[in-house]
């Protein structure tokens, strides 16, 4: 879908998208693949996601667009965005993997810039039988170009006006979304049920035991409408944390252990340790919980029981 979106804007050789070091691998590959280069920027502690204050300076004659990441289920401060881009004369494609259903001012994540990205991967929020994803634009011409790319760049059969590729969802895949797309917004919002019992839990032991002195949770900051994809925490001594919980049956993962501006197949950016403190920093100390609809209070009660034994015992 990013590859999609990417080539359906004009994006190429010689031109620089600027995104975060802080997502799944896809958001800087995909820049990468269709011959253009990532230009990143730090990201803000308190929401995971793109520091808009650091873009303008990024900016250059070569910029094309701006790649946001709605990062676990809360939207960038895409207003901002969209406010430098159209200063700028340039695009912006939003990475809506982990947004489905989550709003910036009451409207849809993937609904702002020219083109919107989602994942129907099996572990998001809508998710299919296997891979698949979905681009949204309000441009016509774009939904034109977008319709051809995904068949080999035809619009008749067998004539192909440019080389686009075999893009298509697959039937079955389609068929599986249609039917969970129906319970999308009542899993979205046992997912936000979970995540304000985790807060409920925080706020009445931290006032015997101090716990937010070694975890904090993730912030829904105004008018925004979260949609957990993720519930990463930030941990003291996350390495442990997470050994000691898998141990007790918890299951957790490390979203994202290396910053993109770090990986081996980027060295040729020219990027060092120490370039985007906050995306580093993020990278050392992010676990994300258990949050899915299905929870019971016993369980999420459970986690807590044993992030707080692992930080000041039984």
């Amino acid at each position: 879908a990013l590859i999609m979106g990417l080539k359906a804007l004009g994006v190429g050789e010689g031109d620089e998208v600027i995104t975060t070091p802080y997502s799944f691998f896809a958001t800087a590959s995909s820049i990468a693949r269709v011959g253009a280069k990532p230009i990143f920027v730090d990201v803000e502690k308190n929401s995971f996601n793109i520091d808009c204050s650091k873009i303008q300076s990024a900016i250059t004659k070569k910029t094309k667009a701006i790649m946001p990441v709605h990062l676990f289920g809360q939207c960038a401060d895409i207003s901002y965005i969209l406010d430098i881009a159209k200063a700028n004369n340039i695009s912006v494609i939003e990475d809506c993997a982990q947004s489905i259903g989550a709003t910036f001012q009451d409207k849809q994540s993937g609904t702002f810039g020219e083109v919107g990205c989602f994942s129907f991967f099996p572990s998001k929020n809508l998710g299919a039988f296997g891979d698949g994803g979905l681009v949204s634009t309000n441009s016509q011409d774009i939904y034109q170009t977008l319709k051809m790319d995904r068949v080999h760049g035809s619009k008749i059969k067998y004539y192909h006006e440019f080389i686009g590729g075999n893009f298509r969802l697959d039937a079955l895949q389609a068929g599986v979304l249609r039917i969970k797309l129906r319970l999308l917004n009542s899993w979205t919002e046992g997912r936000r049920r979970n995540a304000k019992l985790y807060q409920e839990l925080l706020n009445r032991d931290s006032k015997e035991n101090n716990i937010s002195s070694y975890i904090n949770l993730p912030q829904e900051l105004p008018e925004r409408y979260h949609v957990y994809n993720q519930f990463c925490i930030t941990a003291e001594n996350r390495d442990e944390l997470a050994k000691f919980l898998k141990e007790s049956g918890i299951g957790v993962e490390m979203y994202y252990p290396l910053p993109l501006h770090l990986q081996k197949c980027f060295e040729y950016l020219g990027y060092k340790e120490g370039d985007f403190p906050i995306a580093e920093e993020l990278a050392k100390t992010s676990l994300a919980l258990p949050i899915f609809t299905e929870l019971t209070t016993d369980e999420i009660s459970y986690v807590f029981s044993k992030i707080k034994e692992f930080y000041v015992g039984k």
